[in-house]
């Protein structure tokens, strides 16, 4: 396993792999006892970096989330697993009642939601503190500065280490960074969105947002990353759920894109080059590029697991990487 540092103050910065394990259906979809040994074989491996959020899997079930976090808390009590595992969690998505949505009746991000969801998220899991947590989604009723003095009361107390956001505009990122410089609180050091490969739309409006995928990282927020190196981005959704290897889950409608087919036949031909699989080339260029991404990889069995482990010492050509960055 490899390492890299996330956020920048030494009393709150952590190492971690990589790999980020995504642990979104765990005690839900997936089992317990498969859910165990796929944690089990990612800590083996070295692996230190789990994510998980206070919503998931409230799809699963009708209800209001929460079953991840349970079950990686048993793992952690389970195992006498310590603060040597950072676990990065999520809130302001979760329904606010069983039966509803992050769409129509989410619980938002007001400084008392950050506090009292922090707090159940604390209790599910087992910790004093929550090594990273996440602005999950936007809150357009909250004022950011609410948002960010609620995020930073819970660091000043102790309670939460790292802070984050995901699914936000680059420039909402950027004015609650400013408001947290301006008034000396931590702020957003670690940012969650969708990246691989194969590039998403982004002109057509998603749930999230009518002016368009909100979720994906555009060209702006990589350009954003580019001249802040002190950010970390991790990037969900990396092996497009399969797609890029399995027939049975073709891609979908929003990477119907000119450039898709040549950076698909870009993909195949450095991964027949390396002895790879294209989700392992994938996961490599996304590691060391240009702008380093914390891929974060589900899986439902170990076998998928290990596939995924095997990227992190595939060390792709700078010939292979220029075929790769200029196919379009």
């Amino acid at each position: 396993m490899r390492y890299r540092t996330i956020g920048s103050d030494r009393r709150t910065r952590r190492e971690v792999s990589v790999l980020s394990l995504g642990a979104m259906l765990f005690g839900t979809k997936t089992d317990e006892a498969t859910s165990y040994a796929i944690l089990d074989r990612f800590v083996e491996a070295g692996g230190t970096f789990i994510d998980t959020s206070d919503n998931y899997a409230f799809w699963m079930t009708g209800g209001q989330g929460g079953e991840s976090e349970e079950l990686l808390g048993r793992w952690r009590r389970s195992r006498g697993i310590g603060d040597e595992i950072v676990i990065a969690t999520k809130l302001g998505a979760r329904p606010l009642a069983p039966g509803t949505s992050y769409l129509d009746n989410p619980e938002g991000l007001s400084a008392t939601v950050i506090r009292e969801s922090a707090e159940r998220s604390r209790e599910r899991l087992g910790v004093e503190r929550l090594d990273l947590l996440y602005a999950h989604i936007e809150d357009h009723q909250v004022p950011i500065r609410e948002t960010v003095e609620g995020f930073a009361e819970l660091v000043a107390e102790g309670t939460v280490g790292l802070l984050g956001a995901s699914n936000h505009r680059t420039w909402r990122v950027e004015r609650a960074r400013a408001l947290a410089a301006a008034a000396g609180l931590p702020g957003y050091e670690v940012l969650q969105y969708h990246r691989s490969y194969l590039p998403a739309r982004l002109d057509g409006p998603n749930d999230l947002d009518a002016d368009g995928n909100v979720g994906a990282a555009s060209g702006e927020l990589i350009s954003y990353l580019r001249a802040e190196p002190d950010l970390t981005l991790v990037s969900y959704g990396s092996l497009l759920w399969g797609a890029y290897v399995r027939p049975d889950k073709p891609l979908g409608p929003e990477y119907d894109l000119p450039s898709a087919p040549v950076r698909l036949a870009a993909l195949r031909e450095v991964a027949q080059q390396t002895g790879a699989t294209p989700n392992q080339v994938v996961l490599a260029w996304l590691i060391d590029g240009e702008v380093p991404t914390i891929p974060l990889v589900g899986a439902s069995s170990v076998a998928q697991l290990n596939e995924s482990l095997a990227a992190v010492d595939l060390k792709l050509t700078p010939e292979q990487r220029h075929r790769l960055d200029t196919a379009w």
